[in-house]
């Protein structure tokens, strides 16, 4: 008489422990897509007794959805670090999705909506880092006619026919750095903005709630007009270095956008890192070393993992249930010279 495979021949086969094959055939567990796939094979293998009941706890019937994913520079450091949270997230999703991730080194609009365009023919849904420009929302309204949504990740679009979204409360973020600002400079005095690009909504916004504050609670500050670095460490460098030179009495700097390389360099060179008080955004090598080294006060960060699990569940989500376009903000890290 043939062997029926036992539960305990599964979880060995699958490479698993048995009480998570029986949470599975109970339904009492979520498992990861490369799990179920795992657990499923080997009881297709094993000619497992439980099949039909296997394949409707792990769901394995269900359609596997699509979501594109249009990144900036794939020589930045914390657009590779997004790049690997969200396949490290996708491989985890206890729900069927499969990720197509492309970075783009050309961030003009034209470039960028051709890029969604091209992209949009391959997926359900994408998401995708850019600056605001009419080119964009042609791009989003031109996807949308064919029944694929748009997601700002990291920053908002607009257009008319809705967009969604999966980053931070960035009004907040920016209240949250000018309160630092305020609190650590020892005397009043003129403040620096740097922003990436006025295009992008992220940094208007940061750069709106940290003027909010700063009239709300921070009159004794000046606020100078915010300078572009357009994201490159040359050009933050120059922008910083004839900062410091127009303005001596510099207490503090908010630097809203990318280039904070160039930042530091300045700073440092200038002999003034530790007469400015500085805030940034996002940790790398470079921010997590003035910290260390107390060129930098406090930085402002996405918790990367999280960022990329939610947005791809927020967008599978509303894909099956036909939902209108969220809007998922996520809470932000802090850190500081103390607790890095």
């Amino acid at each position: 008489m043939a062997h029926r495979a036992t539960i305990s021949d599964l979880a060995e086969k699958a490479g698993v422990s048995v009480s998570t094959i029986d949470r599975i055939l109970n339904g009492r567990e979520k498992v990861r897509a490369a799990t179920a796939a795992r657990v499923l094979a080997a009881a297709e293998e094993l000619q497992f007794y439980a099949m039909p009941v296997l394949r409707e706890r792990l769901n394995i019937d269900r359609p596997r959805i699509k979501l594109g994913f249009l990144l900036q520079q794939s020589h930045r450091t914390f657009y590779q670090m997004i790049a690997d949270a969200l396949r490290a997230a996708a491989e985890e999703s206890p729900d069927p999705v499969d990720i197509i991730i492309e970075h783009i080194d050309d961030l003009s609009p034209e470039a960028v909506s051709t890029r969604m365009l091209a992209l949009g023919e391959k997926v359900q849904a994408l998401a995708v880092v850019t600056a605001e420009h009419a080119r964009i929302s042609y791009a989003i309204e031109a996807l949308a006619a064919k029944g694929v949504p748009t997601y700002g990740l990291i920053s908002e679009l607009t257009s008319a026919c809705g967009t969604g979204y999966i980053g931070l409360d960035n009004w907040r973020v920016g209240r949250t750095a000018a309160w630092a600002i305020a609190g650590l400079c020892k005397r009043p005095g003129k403040v620096g903005i740097l922003v990436g690009n006025h295009r992008y909504r992220c940094q208007e916004l940061n750069e709106s709630g940290f003027r909010s504050f700063c009239r709300e609670h921070g009159s004794e500050f000046t606020l100078l007009e915010p300078l572009q670095t357009y994201e490159d460490k040359s050009i933050a460098r120059d922008v910083t270095e004839q900062l410091l030179a127009r303005e001596p009495d510099l207490v503090g700097l908010y630097v809203s956008g990318g280039g904070m390389v160039g930042v530091l360099d300045a700073l440092k060179a200038a002999g003034r890192s530790r007469s400015v008080v500085t805030v940034g955004h996002e940790i790398t090598e470079h921010t997590r070393n003035g910290l260390i080294d107390e060129d930098l006060a406090l930085v402002m960060a996405h918790p990367i993992s999280r960022l990329a699990s939610e947005a791809i569940a927020q967008m599978r989500r509303d894909l099956v249930s036909g939902a209108s376009l969220s809007k998922r903000m996520i809470g932000f890290e802090i850190y500081t010279p103390e607790n890095i």
